[in-house]
């Protein structure tokens, strides 16, 4: 095998695992989000865009929740990545942005992340591949 096919296996490898880990780390968060929904009583959820309460708690669901689902399986994935990446913005600079390190590090930890799997692409072992190679 030469070194460059042993790389670029490697690559795609490395793209697939951070899709995976990133994407199933951030379901968690955003299915909590999504039961905030359905549960009986209020729905407060956080402003810091002045959207409205509601509005920013369905952004952020599809970004935590929808998109980390995208992410996983590697379909539209730079497109995919983009309100994870806004989200995880927000939640650092915005909503915790005067609260001490350890409160905005794993947003920030998430956003590095993202914009790590926006400049690499979805890799070889993603739905984007898949239907790209089959176009061709």
């Amino acid at each position: 095998m030469h070194s460059h096919n042993r790389e670029q296996i490697f690559a795609d490898r490395a793209k697939l695992i951070a899709r995976l880990g990133f994407g199933g780390m951030m379901i968690p968060h955003g299915y909590s989000k999504l039961m905030k929904l359905f549960a009986p009583g209020d729905i407060s959820f956080a402003d810091p865009i002045w959207l409205g309460p509601d509005i920013s708690l369905y952004l952020t669901i599809f970004a935590e929740l929808v998109c980390a689902v995208l992410l996983i399986v590697g379909f539209k994935t730079r497109w995919a990545v983009i309100p994870p990446i806004i989200t995880m913005m927000v939640a650092a600079f915005i909503v915790h942005g005067d609260d001490p390190w350890g409160k905005k590090e794993f947003a920030l930890l998430y956003l590095v992340g993202y914009m790590v799997i926006m400049l690499l692409g979805p890799g070889k072992y993603s739905l984007d591949h898949y239907l790209n190679s089959r176009k061709r």
